[in-house]
């Protein structure tokens, strides 16, 4: 693989066999008898020149290089006519991250000097983020330097000169960082490279006591410029007595005209004891939280009877209700009597505007008991017993 302009090249690109290999070969044969008659032919003078032209051609091929691999710096004489050629010479085994330069391209000439930097894996965890990167740089320190990882003040999880094989290494860095607290009204900024909030707490001198907290994780890793606070929280239990709403039942009854309800059985409500954890952070009480609950008494179903008989359609046709249990829930049975508020009189407490309107004149209280009896069964045949919602179930009595 061709590098960048500068000429560095990596170790991924094919190599071409050169003029050095073709050479090298011709010299690993030997070269064939002449004939007898032919070297009696040949004047020894002319074999002597021809020897020494040879010898200068083969001097002015030697190359002295110096080829550094992985820091160990060698001077090496060679034929080969590029890097590429030499390192094979010289068994630099090259893999992908390795680096040359120049490239392995490039030709060679005398006093050149060629380096090749191994590439080496790490798995570098840098504040908390795990990656794989590589370097050339063989000790941690360097490596660090060529990532442009601060180093000063950080936690390195080995010797900064611990050297890094080929093979690789595993690094954990902690930058220093600045993170602020704010604890019990006061703050303060901390410098440190610790692993978590829990521990920057410990470097701050600030103590956790019982339920206290932090605005974030205890265990999360400081960032730099971040602000934590504490947050003091005290607490404890507190017990209610909740009621239980009652269910009610209702039973449908021939016996009572439609649109009556009569209760058979007051419905009671029940009691539930609750347990509550309460807290407050930072002075300010939080909501309630239900950890416990018992039923201290079950609740009583109100039992009621639904009307279910067609409405009457005269005043004849509830002569047979108890009318007179009515009028002594209603007013103790005196047709002369008034409440308090001077707004409903008579037997059954008619108000003036509903007496008026089944066809009274003046007062209800005013008007003879048979009368307000009359006009209670016209009421009666309008709207059942719901005008009077307390003493109405007299009526089915």
């Amino acid at each position: 693989m061709r590098g960048d302009a500068d000429g560095v090249h990596t170790a991924e690109g094919a190599r071409r066999p050169g003029r050095a290999q073709a050479r090298r070969g011709a010299r690993r044969r030997r070269p064939a008898e002449r004939p007898e008659a032919l070297r009696r032919l040949v004047p020894q003078a002319l074999v002597v020149a021809f020897l020494a032209g040879g010898t200068s051609a083969f001097v002015a091929d030697d190359k002295a290089v110096r080829l550094t691999v992985d820091g160990a710096p060698r001077t090496t004489h060679t034929f080969s006519d590029d890097v590429s050629e030499l390192l094979e010479e010289e068994g630099v085994d090259l893999r992908a991250h390795d680096v040359v330069a120049p490239g392995t391209d490039a030709a060679l000439d005398s006093g050149d000097e060629i380096t090749v930097r191994y590439g080496r894996p790490l798995t570098l965890t840098l504040d908390g983020r795990r990656e794989r990167v590589w370097t050339t740089a063989r000790t941690v320190e360097a490596a660090l330097r060529e990532l442009g990882v601060r180093a000063e003040g950080a936690y390195i999880s080995v010797p900064r000169s611990t050297p890094i094989p080929r093979t690789g290494l595993v690094l954990d860095v902690r930058t220093e960082r600045t993170v602020t607290f704010t604890a019990d009204g006061r703050e303060r900024a901390i410098r440190t490279n610790a692993a978590t909030v829990r521990e920057v707490l410990g470097e701050a001198g600030i103590v956790p006591r019982g339920q206290d907290t932090t605005s974030v994780s205890p265990t999360g890793f400081p960032r730099d410029g971040q602000a934590v606070t504490v947050l003091r929280i005290s607490g404890g239990r507190e017990v209610r007595e909740e009621p239980v709403d009652f269910a009610v039942a209702r039973t449908r009854d021939p016996a009572l005209f439609a649109g009556t309800e009569v209760v058979v059985q007051q419905g009671e409500p029940g009691v539930r004891r609750v347990t509550y954890a309460v807290r407050t952070v930072k002075g300010v009480s939080k909501k309630p939280r239900r950890i416990d609950d018992e039923l201290v008494r079950e609740p009583v179903t109100q039992q009621v009877r639904t009307g279910t008989r067609q409405p009457p359609s005269s005043v004849r046709a509830v002569d047979g209700l108890n009318w007179e249990a009515l009028a002594a829930c209603e007013s103790g049975g005196r047709p002369d009597a008034v409440d308090a508020s001077g707004n409903h009189g008579g037997l059954y407490q008619f108000d003036t505007a509903t007496w008026r309107s089944l066809g009274g004149s003046g007062h209800p209280q005013d008007a003879p008991a048979e009368e307000q009896t009359y006009r209670a069964k016209k009421l009666y045949v309008q709207r059942g017993a719901s005008p009077w919602p307390h003493c109405g179930r007299r009526l089915y009595r």
